[in-house]
């Protein structure tokens, strides 16, 4: 099980900051969200802790792991492995289907187990959709097929970027549920990024972003 420390953590975009002096902890089984005004760079972090983006101060550690000392070849081997990631906008691939979305954090770790991809398509309810191709689906569907996607290799980290926007609040519902329950069940650490009130509301803790910093 690993944790997640974040120390002093600075992002700019040319002179203008995005954040500056970032520091918390996420332990393995904990699920944080992050709040936040629109523009305040939730986004730009979740990028950062998956080693999508860079950060001009600051330090981010997975375990023994210490992110800032991976070449990019490094981070993706190791994001491959040890990360779901929920993207707003899903990212999805259009020429694969549905269960072949789902499979393919699996495929790229040479991994073949179609019975946990179907555990995971019936966990987001999309059991009967497997065979289906992207455009086939509406918003609120591809947004479960990334969540699925996410967890199916059982990641140790685990960050989440508004997964229940496109959600009716049922559905937002048992996708917080099942992320809730693999977290702990596998002792993942959990970021999720929301403007929900009730999707934070979920969470052990609440961290508030704003340009000075991060409190909770």
């Amino acid at each position: 099980m690993t944790q997640l420390h974040v120390d002093q953590l600075g992002k700019r975009y040319g002179a203008a900051p995005v954040f500056s002096g970032l520091c918390f902890t996420v332990a393995p089984g904990e699920f944080v969200a992050i709040m936040g005004d629109s523009g305040v760079g939730k986004s730009t972090l979740l990028n950062c802790l998956a080693g999508l983006d860079h950060w001009d101060a600051g330090r981010i550690t997975h375990g023994s792991t210490d992110l800032g000392l991976l070449d990019d070849r490094q981070r993706a081997l190791w994001r491959r492995a040890q990360v779901g990631f929920v993207f707003q906008a899903f990212h999805v691939l259009p020429h694969l289907d549905v269960a072949q979305n789902v499979a393919l954090p699996l495929m790229l770790l040479g991994r073949n187990d179609a019975q946990r991809v179907q555990h995971m398509l019936a966990a987001v309810g999309l059991q009967d959709l497997g065979a289906r191709l992207p455009q086939q689906l509406s918003g609120g569907q591809l947004q479960r097929v990334a969540i699925a996607r996410a967890l199916v290799h059982r990641p140790a980290l685990l960050l989440a970027d508004e997964p229940t926007g496109n959600l009716d609040p049922a559905t937002a519902g048992r996708v917080l549920d099942l992320l809730h329950a693999q977290t702990r069940a596998h002792g993942a650490a959990l970021v999720l990024a929301t403007h929900s009130d009730a999707a934070a509301a979920r969470a052990d803790r609440v961290l508030r972003l704003s340009a000075e910093g991060i409190v909770g």
